[in-house]
């Protein structure tokens, strides 16, 4: 039973795939182009998109465009920040850059840290970059693929471990990033900062029900006892809410791993600007 459920969730993951603009297309591939990318990039939120993209979809459409750039707009648009940025953990918003922008959940620790150090110092947009910008999808997608959900299947410099975690982040096309079990935390948190693989949830089980059996640690490899390193971040404070003119001084926060995202967001909501985020 547990067998034929998981099959049949791999299968119809895997016939959403590849969509491809070629030479001599038409308005309809186009148009299938389209809508594979605001699934893919935005999920149950797509159905949105649209109307919000005219000019991106113009540049396509009149040859001044690739398929990775249109990506790279909706990626980078306010829209995105709203759907995703603003509402999750930072975590949380990591592994839905990789699931919607590379197709696979994240692998390890190293991964996740190096998206943190990466906003830290450059910002989002040089986050963003990262991705649609990597050999790995350049040999994925290249410039004319919309990105896929791929991590259900074998490929090259796949690991193993990245088939269990692709289930804790794809539940099925009618799903919403935003309203699964665990809202706006990581989902791989615990596995990835133990260097452990995943139960297997099926989509409609609660988080506390899974097929197989318990998740050991990587044999051979020292788990990892999670982000424990702290940030220094300096800031010039917000004025949302002051009826008078006020000097803006800048604030120095000291901000565990855990507390990033939550903290950028205070910052922002308070119409303040931060300078500099420094690891400690």
């Amino acid at each position: 039973m547990s067998g034929t459920v998981i099959a049949q969730f791999v299968n119809d993951a895997i016939a959403d795939g590849k969509v491809e603009l070629r030479q001599n297309w038409t308005e309809d591939d186009l148009q299938k182009v389209f809508r594979a990318a605001y699934e893919q990039v935005f999920g149950r939120q797509g159905v949105y998109a649209s109307q919000r993209f005219a000019s991106a979809e113009s540049l396509l459409r009149n040859g001044k465009t690739t398929v990775r750039q249109f990506v790279r707009t909706l990626a980078k648009s306010e829209f995105y920040r709203e759907c995703f940025f603003h509402n999750n953990s930072q975590g949380r918003f990591i592994e839905l850059n990789y699931k919607h922008l590379l197709g696979r959940a994240p692998y390890d620790q190293s991964e996740v840290a190096y998206h943190v150090d990466l906003y830290a110092s450059k910002g989002l947009d040089a986050d963003i970059d990262a991705y649609i910008d990597s050999p790995e999808y350049d040999a994925a997608f290249g410039d004319w693929v919309v990105p896929f959900h791929r991590g259900f299947q074998s490929q090259l410099g796949q690991k193993t471990v990245g088939f269990p975690r692709m289930f804790a982040l794809y539940r099925g096309a009618a799903s919403s990033d935003n309203s699964q079990y665990g809202r706006r935390n990581a989902r791989l948190r615990t596995q990835i900062s133990r260097n452990q693989t995943n139960w297997i949830t099926p989509p409609s089980s609660p988080s506390g029900l899974s097929f197989g059996s318990r998740s050991a640690g990587t044999l051979g490899v020292s788990p990892a006892q999670g982000d424990s390193r702290m940030f220094v971040i300096e800031a010039i404070a917000g004025t949302v809410g002051s009826r008078v003119p006020v000097r803006r001084s800048v604030q120095v926060y000291n901000v565990p791993f855990e507390r990033l995202s939550a903290t950028y967001q205070e910052i922002h909501k308070t119409g303040g600007k931060i300078v500099r985020i420094t690891p400690v």
